[in-house]
């Protein structure tokens, strides 16, 4: 977590230089806010990653001592293929629409947008099914 920790909060760094020259150089409003709340779309995540990684020990991605063969084995399963990344997409659509052309479009999409959730979560903890190569699923 920590490298992926560093990576958020660089893009943060780099896009307040960015914003800091942008605002000198141009004078625009808007540009320039939107640039202020993509370093906090850096910072924020890139400084809780840190923060969390100095409460667990490091991961393996984290360790310059780590050998391949530490990390070889199973590490879960993963939905091949499913449908609801669709209906969220879909859902997170008409939210987006319902926000320009009226709150009567958006309806229809928070359900959705639940639904999927919650579909994609039973999904990813079901595990592999009976029958895969990979055998039972984990866990209880």
């Amino acid at each position: 977590m920590k490298t992926e920790g560093v990576v958020f909060a660089s893009l943060g760094a780099f896009f307040a230089v960015i914003t800091t020259i942008y605002w000198f150089t141009s004078h625009e409003d808007a540009g320039s806010t939107l640039l202020l709340t993509t370093i906090g779309l850096g910072l924020i995540p890139g400084t809780w990653l840190i923060w969390i990684s100095r409460r667990h020990p490091p991961r393996l991605e984290d360790r310059g001592d780590a050998t391949i063969a530490e990390g070889a084995g199973r590490i879960g399963s993963f939905p091949e293929s499913s449908v609801w990344p669709l209906g969220f997409a879909g859902g997170l659509s008409l939210v987006a629409l319902g926000l320009v052309f009226g709150i009567w479009l958006a309806l229809p999409g928070f359900p959705l947008i639940g639904i999927s959730m919650v579909g994609a979560i039973l999904e990813g903890r079901r595990g592999a099914e009976p029958g895969y190569p990979e055998g039972e699923p984990d866990g209880p």
